[in-house]
């Protein structure tokens, strides 16, 4: 699975927050996630819990840490409750956890992009695109969508990030 991603700061969540709605045509799902991310040789590989029902997703990725739209290529696997703490703990021996992001995330679709408002602890607002790639189209395509989406959003170039949230959690 290809999306192309970009991450950026948010100055003004409330506006951000309106923005994403009218694109979507309809309000955010909201969603409390806790990440946990484990020492791996290559990429990053995380455990995502959902706090509300106890499910969880455990996802490998790899990206260029770069600001600006980049390419991910991820694997996914859906997990359900109570097997997910249990796989914390394993993993946590097996790995050693990195670190652990914690984040309430405002969730729109604007037709083949999930629009993703976080409010991450300890670290403030921040906002992902996820333009999901169809299997014949190219990157540049993706990266053509997430500047249009970045520009309606008023996200500013200066306002992008690279890496993970847990690249910037201290």
């Amino acid at each position: 699975m290809r999306n192309i991603e970009i991450k950026a700061k948010v100055s003004d969540l409330k506006q951000l927050l309106e923005k994403a709605k009218i694109l979507a045509g309809q309000e955010a799902i909201i969603i409390k996630q806790h990440d946990t991310f484990y020492n791996v040789p290559n990429g990053r590989l995380k455990l995502r819990r959902f706090v509300e029902n106890g499910e969880g997703e455990l996802i490998f990725y790899n990206r260029p840490d770069s600001e600006g739209p980049k390419l991910s290529s991820f694997e996914k696997v859906s997990l359900q409750s109570p097997s997910v703490a249990g796989l914390n703990k394993v993993l946590d021996k097996a790995l050693g956890a990195k670190i652990d992001v914690k984040k309430t995330r405002h969730l729109f679709l604007v037709e083949q992009t999930r629009v993703h408002v976080d409010e991450v602890e300890d670290l403030g607002s921040f906002m992902e695109l996820e333009v999901c790639l169809k299997p014949e189209q190219e990157i540049s395509e993706g990266e053509k969508i997430a500047y249009d989406l970045m520009e309606k959003l008023g996200i500013n170039k200066q306002d992008l990030i690279s890496g993970a949230y847990a690249d910037l959690i201290k």
